[in-house]
């Protein structure tokens, strides 16, 4: 599988561009994108930052042209200098061409051989049509057109704009959820797994067989007898000699797709490579029980603009009259789109829960210990019978996914940021995104792989 060349928007971003682009005059307008790159060997191009043209600045403004001055040029070349960004020229086309026209491609001609000469090493031009598709293309030193061959949007919903799709003439739009077409579609984007135990073997086995054409699986840890009876695809074997959890599920991908879909990561989320890897994915599933670990995934997904799927259980008791009994069986599911609220901003985790976390792994001695790490709360058990649980968190987790990629609900899915459930009570909870107060994250907003990776020294490239 070739990684397509992509140019991320979040949906915040997208919105204010189309705003701009379609003020309801039908005429042209302009804007230039700042974008952020990721490391190789994938090009993703992330929207760090935007300067929209002032429709009064432009000197012609028409169904089908506009002109606009060569300052606002000039000040995006100053404002991308110091981080390296690259440049999009984007306009509109109020037609509904999905399509360079004949003088679009004179004035790249023109405007972009500028660009190279007083920064970077390409740049890019791009289009947008009313329903908000937009087309984009690559310009290196030798001035040939190349397609940017995936556009995405993580906002309230997926959007994905493939650059052979409109070539082959395929309508612009999303395939119905639950068909093989759109396992057909799931096939050219690549997923993430972090953490790939319980709820994470659930999730990676159902992104491998939806048709995901990469499932990238990030899991330091190995699998001992006490996981059996929730990994899904280990064995005895497996136990016996502590294989990799990552490495013994990737191998099982391999009899059920084809090698090269399933890539093992034996690592932490928490070091370089694994984040560097993460910048390379289209969508995030987010399954481990560390708050640090969340933490970073949370960083990842506004660093390099992907949608974050996370999930998470539990099973609290209750002590009455010196027995222990069921008080609840929770799951939360939550969306997080880059630039609205994050797992932090929806209290998922604080400072203060990262330092009892600290605490408890690093200096117990400093904390007194509190049975907070497992499934069932308040009791010590080395190998809950938790796997009808996990599996029906995890699926809401990945149809959360389905129905953000390809609509199915009857309301918006704005309303559905947080899905709670309850087993003992058999109630369903959700909580829209406009519920949650979100934190200033522009600093790191599509910043990219720009060093020190998501902002922390201590992902620093070693000296």
């Amino acid at each position: 599988m070739n990684f397509p060349t992509t140019l991320a928007f979040a949906g915040r971003q997208h919105e204010r561009v189309r705003n701009h682009l379609f003020p309801g005059d039908a005429l042209e307008a302009a804007a230039v994108l700042l974008c952020s790159r990721s490391a190789p060997p994938r090009l993703r191009l992330m929207v760090r930052d935007f300067i929209l043209i002032p429709y009064d600045a432009c000197r012609i403004r028409q169904r089908d042209a506009i002109t606009w001055p060569g300052s606002y040029i000039e000040e995006a070349i100053d404002r991308a200098e110091a981080e390296n960004l690259t440049l999009v020229l984007i306009h509109s086309h109020p037609g509904g061409l999905f399509a360079f026209s004949v003088a679009d491609d004179k004035s790249d001609q023109v405007v972009v051989p500028g660009l190279m000469q007083s920064h970077g090493d390409f740049h890019c031009t791009a289009i947008m049509t009313p329903d908000g598709a937009i087309r984009a293309r690559l310009y290196a030193n030798d001035m040939v057109p190349r397609p940017i061959d995936l556009v995405t949007v993580a906002g309230h919903d997926l959007l994905y704009w493939w650059d052979q799709d409109a070539n082959a003439g395929i309508p612009v739009g999303r395939p119905m959820a639950f068909t093989s077409a759109m396992s057909i579609d799931l096939s050219r984007l690549t997923a993430m797994v972090v953490g790939v135990s319980g709820t994470g073997s659930v999730a990676a086995e159902q992104a491998s067989r939806l048709g995901f054409g990469r499932v990238k699986l990030v899991d330091f840890d190995v699998t001992e007898l006490k996981n059996l009876n929730r990994i899904l695809n280990s064995t005895l074997q497996d136990a016996q000699a502590k294989r990799l959890k990552a490495e013994m599920f990737a191998q099982a991908v391999v009899e059920y797709r084809d090698e090269g879909v399933a890539e093992s990561i034996p690592l932490s989320i928490l070091t370089r490579e694994a984040v560097i890897a993460a910048g390379q994915c289209d969508v995030l599933f987010c399954c481990v029980d560390s708050l640090e670990a969340r933490q970073i995934v949370d960083l990842i997904a506004a660093t390099y603009l992907v949608p974050l799927f996370d999930v998470g259980v539990v099973i609290p008791v209750r002590n009455t009259n010196g027995t222990l009994a069921i008080g609840d069986v929770c799951g939360r599911i939550d969306y997080v789109q880059p630039g609205r609220s994050t797992l932090q901003d929806r209290g998922v985790y604080s400072p203060e829960s990262l330092r009892a976390e600290y605490l408890r792994r690093n200096a117990p001695e400093a904390y007194q210990q509190e049975m907070e790490a497992g499934y069932i709360k308040g009791i010590v058990d080395e190998a809950p019978a938790v796997i009808s649980l996990n599996m029906r968190a995890a699926a809401a987790c990945v149809n959360e996914f389905i129905a953000r990629a390809y609509p199915f609900r009857h309301e918006a899915n704005n309303f559905y940021a947080r899905t709670m459930f309850s087993l003992a009570a058999c109630e369903e909870e959700y909580t829209p995104e406009i519920a949650f107060t979100a934190s200033n994250n522009l600093p790191i907003l599509g910043r990219g792989s720009l060093e020190p990776l998501l902002g922390l020294p201590f992902l620093a490239p070693p000296r």
